[in-house]
């Protein structure tokens, strides 16, 4: 465990650990959403169609959030600092091995393998930070400096990602890993080595370990394949997920030294924030591969084109690690993840009426609606999710956390390529049919974010009868 920087305000040293956490944070989401605008020109090359496309984002998925509650517990029990460099490494290495894939299963496996990486990484990065830093301001300051450049890596990944393919796809997989070595150098030099804490060190739940992995593979596969034909085949790996997961429980429940202290779930306020992640990243991602497909298959604009485009979205970069901490100190966090649920709801909706001669006057307020909502949501949830969690299982809670979001992406990619899939042609009607589900998302995520303003508004109407 990092020494925890006790001073209200962050130190020196207390910023550049942190900039290197924050380098690893926009390396993962730079490479998620940069693979989105990509995505064309690799079918181009490699032959693949609709349905396979999304394995591509997917396999990713599949990986990281089948393993990140295994990561986020593996950071608590054999050191938080150690599961964050190795894994940082590997990432780099598949990454590289992804740029030079000729076949499309090369590509699918290397991003599959990246994807475990960045489950065993990011949970560690997360912790590193709610353990090293003093809960109160100086906690919330870096989680959200850490959040906004997540949120920005995510955004201005489709920049990048435009950039980088008009070059070369194969780009996409090498810039990465030059970002890889120079986060993994800073790491070594600036993190501190873990302390063993004293008292006794329980070993891995190793059956509840391999259940709780198993569920969430088959469950997470269930949601990536529902646009494919074989749908029996499907449901009847979902059933089976769904089974792995009720013995998993029953593990859990008798295990001395569980993976996951079932009672972490009792915390309403970690249940409503990664209920929030869930319905944000999936209908961002959603969105992402709809805006990406009707602007290159549709309209036929360029890599490049199309990466300028949606480059306003990445507002949030500059937003979130400084407009959102006044607005979160000013107005609370319950407060700010509602009037960033209600912007996205607006941006989905301002698309929604999308035409097949749309100028980008017409989409640009879409683009900027949606970035202020991922400015103002994407922080204060991961406040919320490890906020009042014990030291010993800020691990736990960031995995918990991580595959919330990485759910999410599956969910959403799979349920908005399953619409567009539906007919052999994309047509400007079955985009907006594709619109509909980042919509109902954000809807669904507005709903929740005001049951949290309903939660604190109580204390105080009791507070004022009393």
């Amino acid at each position: 465990m990092a020494a925890t920087i006790t001073q209200e305000r962050i130190t020196g040293r207390g910023w550049a650990v942190l900039f290197v956490l924050c380098g690893a944070i926009f390396l993962e989401g730079i490479d998620v959403s940069m693979m989105g605008v990509a995505l064309p020109s690799i079918r181009a090359e490699l032959g693949l169609a609709t349905g396979e496309l999304q394995w591509i984002v997917s396999a990713y998925a599949l990986g990281y959030g089948g393993f990140v509650l295994l990561g986020g517990r593996a950071a608590d029990l054999l050191g938080r600092r150690r599961m964050f460099v190795g894994w940082l490494a590997i990432f780099l290495m598949f990454s590289g091995l992804g740029g030079f894939a000729t076949e499309g299963w090369v590509l699918i496996l290397a991003r599959f393998v990246t994807g475990i990486a960045a489950a065993f990484m990011t949970p560690a990065g997360l912790s590193i930070i709610t353990t090293t830093y003093t809960e109160g301001p100086q906690r919330d300051r870096a989680l959200l400096v850490y959040a906004g450049t997540a949120a920005g890596g995510f955004s201005l990944g489709m920049v990048t990602g435009g950039l980088l393919s008009s070059i070369d796809w194969r780009w996409v997989f090498f810039a990465p890993v030059l970002v890889s070595a120079i986060v993994l150098a800073g790491a070594l030099a600036l993190i501190p080595r873990d302390v063993r804490t004293p008292g006794p060190r329980h070993g891995f739940d190793i059956i509840g370990t391999l259940t709780l992995t198993g569920a969430m593979m088959l469950l997470i596969s269930t949601v990536v394949r529902a646009p494919d034909v074989a749908r029996g085949q499907t449901v009847g790996t979902g059933i089976a997920g769904l089974a792995v997961l009720a013995l998993f429980i029953l593990i859990e429940r008798r295990a001395k030294s569980p993976l996951v202290r079932l009672g972490i779930l009792r915390n309403a306020g970690l249940v409503r924030a990664n209920l929030g992640a869930i319905l944000l990243v999936g209908s961002f991602v959603g969105f992402q591969f709809v805006a990406v497909l009707y602007l290159q298959e549709l309209r036929h604009w360029s890599e490049l084109e199309t990466g300028l485009a949606l480059m306003v979205i990445g507002i949030d970069s500059v937003l979130a690690p400084t407009l959102t901490p006044w607005l979160v100190k000013r107005f609370g966090n319950p407060r700010v993840v509602f009037g960033g649920f209600a912007l996205a709801t607006l941006a989905y909706a301002a698309f929604l009426p999308l035409k097949a001669d749309w100028t980008y006057t017409a989409m640009l307020p879409a683009f900027i609606l949606l970035g202020l909502a991922f400015a103002l949501t994407y922080g204060p949830l991961t406040i919320a999710a490890t906020d009042g969690v014990p030291e010993n299982e800020q691990g736990l809670a960031s995995g918990v956390l991580t595959t919330s979001f990485q759910f999410g992406s599956a969910l959403g990619l799979a349920v908005v390529a399953a619409v567009l899939t539906a007919t052999d042609v994309l047509t400007v009607d079955r985009f907006r049919a594709g619109l509909v589900v980042p919509l109902i998302a954000a809807v669904l995520g507005l709903l929740i974010a005001g049951r949290g303003l309903l939660v604190i508004a109580r204390p105080r109407e009791v507070s004022r009868t009393s």
